[in-house]
């Protein structure tokens, strides 16, 4: 397995450590799931998140392989700004969601899943036939922290001498941040005001920034936060998680994504078929629903039925730590997707009754 550059660290302050997209990353820490959810919620926790992937593309025709590459609209970015969107293959389903950050006039950055660095570095390599530009993956040498909760910027805006206050949401800013040289990205998977910090640098580097980051929040009583509490957090804002509600099996009208697809800019990865699709109208649809069992917790993979007929399967689930219900995600026919409808998850011989809701919980 990998290691983040802070690894050490996680291990010193007692998490519980799993292998994650290649890397021995913290599933949570001493005080436990709920707690490092809820103190997201509430003030400021800190998450490694060094397993994403980071592409460079730069060259003259940057944005034209940008354009091939995802469903969105790239040249609507300007500097400083950043696109959620997705890659799609030709005639099949999602290959990733990512977000595209425009850091020079033809310099782009790719932020896509530790998960599908391979697969999805290899579908941006077979992508760039016939253009003048450079790719680069730099996933391995790159440093990623995300800051998040109410206090983060209040915790962050006392490293740096940027005023944080004016990046907005889905901007950054190249800068100094605890004297080291990052970009500092208004974004984050947890739906709380947030950064997420992207640096390269020594060990040494991570350590002073991971130290001086607990200074600067421990009025706030920040903590390092772990992967299961980023997922519950997540799904309280019905985000999706690839390699649960997104796959290759999935497109992006089905899943809710359909925002993201801009057919008007012309041909690119996936175009054929997504016009295809949005033509004949999704066949299922990617939908929220709360149980009514307080103690029953929805699983990836669970069947949906209605009238004892086989209607979906659930891909995410949990028990919200913040509204204290049963939640998930899951597909159900397009018929049945409208908020109110009730559902019935089954699981050990049993069915629970559960509504469709209107995303996202929180």
């Amino acid at each position: 397995m990998k290691l983040t550059p802070f690894n050490e660290i996680h291990k010193k302050l007692g998490a519980k450590m799993v292998e994650f997209a290649g890397f021995e990353m913290p599933i949570q820490y001493p005080n436990g799931i709920i707690h490092e959810h809820l103190l997201v919620r509430k003030s400021v926790g800190v998450f490694d998140v060094s397993h994403m992937g980071e592409f460079v593309i730069k060259g003259k025709d940057a944005l034209a392989l940008v354009q091939k590459l995802i469903t969105n609209d790239a040249t609507k970015l300007n500097i400083g700004e950043i696109l959620y969107t997705a890659m799609h293959r030709n005639g099949m389903g999602i290959v990733d969601d990512l977000l595209v950050y425009r850091l020079e006039e033809n310099k782009y950055l790719l932020v896509v899943n530790g998960a599908n660095i391979d697969k999805d570095w290899a579908w941006c390599v077979e992508s760039n036939t016939g253009y003048d530009c450079e790719l680069i993956n730099e996933s391995d040498e790159t440093m990623l922290l995300a800051v998040q909760g109410p206090n983060s910027l209040n915790t962050l805006q006392k490293l740096t001498d940027l005023n944080l206050s004016e990046i907005e949401y889905y901007n950054f800013k190249l800068g100094k941040l605890a004297g080291i040289d990052m970009i500092i990205s208004r974004t984050g998977y947890t739906g709380e005001l947030g950064f997420e910090l992207y640096l390269k640098g020594s060990k040494a580097d991570a350590e002073n920034l991971w130290n001086k980051l607990m200074e600067a929040g421990k009025e706030f009583e920040i903590e390092a936060v772990g992967l299961a509490s980023r997922d519950t957090l997540r799904l309280e804002k019905g985000f999706c998680l690839y390699g649960n509600d997104i796959d290759e099996t999935t497109n992006a009208y089905e899943a809710g994504l359909g925002w993201t697809v801009k057919l008007a800019k012309g041909d690119f990865n996936g175009s054929d078929y997504l016009k295809q699709v949005k033509e004949e109208g999704p066949k299922r649809r990617l939908v929220g629903f709360v149980v009514e069992a307080e103690k029953f917790i929805p699983r990836h993979g669970y069947l949906i039925s209605k009238d004892g007929n086989e209607i979906g399967n659930v891909t995410s689930g949990n028990l919200s730590p913040s509204l204290n219900k049963p939640i998930g995600l899951g597909y159900v026919k397009g018929e049945f997707k409208a908020p109110g409808t009730k559902i019935e998850i089954e699981a050990r011989g049993k069915k629970f009754i559960a509504e469709v809701i209107k995303l996202p919980f929180l």
